[in-house]
């Protein structure tokens, strides 16, 4: 049993309560659940928030930033969040934890195989958080979600987190990941032509730097899905200011997540390893998916990214979620409309990585 001062990162009985409840009113007709709201639908910039999130914000306890506590809190808090809205877990092929080669040492990592696993794609897939919280456990039905809808193998890593580990330890620790599944992809059943890298949020921005990192190697990505990214630490954005402090992710939590990462490395944020939409050329990427969200602070620079990719003849796919704000696919057990675009995504996705042989289109 852990010390009474650690917090608890397993939901308590009233969070599993408020879980099981939200999931139950989601499913009512939408007017119900604006008229639980308690306010008009929500709508900014031309979007209009989904229902069921809008009924998730007022359900919530607080409205909290995600660093609003001490980082050992705001890490279980978002492990009980999360874990308290999940509801069932979506069946794949076959689940097991490893243990894999990071950059300083062994790291915990997470393998799930499709149902047809032999000679798929392998993604390599890095959790959100800021690089300050979240783990296996709080993406483990995303990946579940990626791994059936694309029928892909998808490998989590468990990369070291800051502040114990500030830059660049989960950047290295991300490169590491990607070059033991390229080295072991035939071993987990994957196709080794193939090994992809993905991640949401500060995980999109660890998958597009290693694109950026390993674009000149012999053993580069064979594709990015970058969902919801950090791509531009400095330059301010329109939807910096019309999302912060209402869906999720505020300008607040940002801050505190680059102050955790960054540390005292030195390093620029302005540094392509910190902001990847600031490097000089952006050409010869693997193909990108890049997803954004349409109530999130980050949309701009995501959307940004996807355009700067093309520019510089990279191709793209830029997916957005209109109705949807930061985290969305963490919410996949209490939105319908999460659950949905998570799968659409996973399906675009595997159709970037379609065999060579087959592959007659580009991405447009």
């Amino acid at each position: 049993m852990p010390p009474s001062s650690a917090p608890a990162t397993e939901p308590t009985l009233i969070e599993w309560l408020r879980g099981s409840l939200a999931r139950q009113l989601v499913r009512l007709p939408d007017g119900v659940q604006i008229l639980l709201s308690g306010q008009p639908p929500i709508e900014v910039d031309g979007q209009t928030l989904d229902t069921s999130i809008q009924l998730l914000l007022a359900l919530r306890p607080a409205r909290q930033g995600l660093m609003d506590s001490g980082v050992a809190e705001s890490r279980a808090r978002l492990r009980r969040e999360v874990l308290s809205i999940r509801g069932r877990l979506t069946p794949v092929g076959a689940v097991r934890d490893l243990t894999i080669a990071g950059a300083a040492g062994p790291l915990a990592a997470r393998h799930y195989a499709p149902e047809r696993p032999d000679g798929k794609p392998l993604l390599v897939f890095y959790h959100g958080g800021g690089f300050v919280i979240g783990d296996l456990d709080t993406h483990d039905e995303t990946c579940r979600l990626l791994c059936r809808h694309a029928g892909h193998h998808v490998l989590s890593v468990d990369y070291r987190l800051a502040p114990e580990h500030p830059f660049p330890a989960p950047l290295d620790d991300a490169v590491a990941a990607f070059r033991w599944g390229a080295g072991h992809a035939a071993e987990l059943g994957a196709d080794p032509a193939r090994v992809a890298v993905g991640g949401d949020s500060a995980g999109g921005t660890l998958a597009a730097v290693v694109s950026l990192l390993t674009r000149h190697e012999a053993v580069r990505p064979a594709a990015q899905l970058l969902i919801y990214p950090a791509t531009d630490r400095n330059t301010p954005r329109p939807s910096h200011q019309l999302f912060d402090r209402v869906f999720f992710l505020t300008t607040d939590d940002r801050d505190a997540f680059y102050r955790n990462y960054l540390g005292d490395s030195g390093v620029d944020s302005d540094d392509p390893r910190i902001s990847p939409l600031r490097a000089a050329d952006l050409s010869g990427l693997p193909p990108a998916l890049v997803v954004i969200a349409g109530f999130d602070i980050l949309r701009d620079e995501g959307e940004a990214y996807g355009a700067a990719l093309e520019a510089a003849g990279t191709p793209a796919l830029v997916h957005r979620e209109p109705g949807h704000g930061h985290g969305f696919v963490n919410m996949t057990g209490v939105s319908a409309t999460a659950h949905r675009g998570l799968a659409t995504i996973a399906r675009e996705w595997a159709g970037i990585l379609v065999p060579a042989t087959s592959a007659t289109t580009s991405l447009c």
